[in-house]
């Protein structure tokens, strides 16, 4: 395996296991089984570790996102293909990892903020009004208002203060609060499809 890529793959699981902060490029070195000045001819110093790793990340979720159910293919589908995801995406999450990139490394967040705004944001409002003229959301939301409204709740989810992993499973905590967000907005129609899809899912 090329050595850059073996350190990405290797630091974006110590990161999301244990935070980023705690995480040294010594421990970084010893679990790729690589010396330290290896990762240095690779990156010039963490700053850019993080960054690389993380944009890395956002690339492989866009991809991943992709590969489930489009909007085109059925509202519902994707809506259960998305709970599918987040259960996987956040099981062995550190919620410390995304505070402390928001704290302490900004060229990372940044590009976090433009992947959220430039592509989340995006999917969340075709959803809303692909669902809307379906009759599975309620015709009277906006959907503008409503996919800034998840855009927020979202970093809400990942506030390590309010929901500390010592209390909260980071998976089971993302699809109680997606859940609670879909029935506000969906119709009866709608509510009685996801319920009948997430069924049949289980039982399979």
């Amino acid at each position: 395996m090329e050595t850059k890529k073996k350190i990405i793959e290797v630091a974006t699981e110590q990161f999301m296991r244990y935070g980023i902060r705690s995480v040294t490029m010594d421990d970084i070195a010893r679990q790729a089984g690589i010396s330290k000045k290896t990762i240095y001819q690779e990156f010039s110093d963490k700053n850019q570790l993080v960054l690389e790793t993380f944009s890395t990340a956002l690339q492989e979720d866009k991809c991943m996102i992709e590969q489930f159910p489009q909007v085109k293919d059925g509202v519902i589908e994707h809506l259960i293909g998305m709970s599918d995801y987040m259960r996987k995406r956040f099981a062995d999450m550190n919620p410390m990892a995304m505070n402390e990139i928001q704290r302490y490394y900004p060229e990372a967040w940044q590009v976090f903020e433009e992947f959220k705004q430039n592509h989340v944001f995006q999917e969340i409002v075709s959803l809303l009004e692909k669902g809307i003229s379906e009759g599975i959301f309620r015709s009277e939301i906006d959907p503008q208002i409503i996919a800034m409204m998840r855009l927020e709740q979202m970093m809400t989810n990942l506030d390590p203060v309010k929901y500390p992993a010592s209390k909260y499973n980071m998976a089971d905590l993302q699809i109680e609060i997606f859940e609670h967000f879909l029935f506000g907005i969906f119709s009866e129609k709608g509510r009685e499809a996801y319920l009948k899809q997430k069924t049949d899912q289980n039982e399979k």
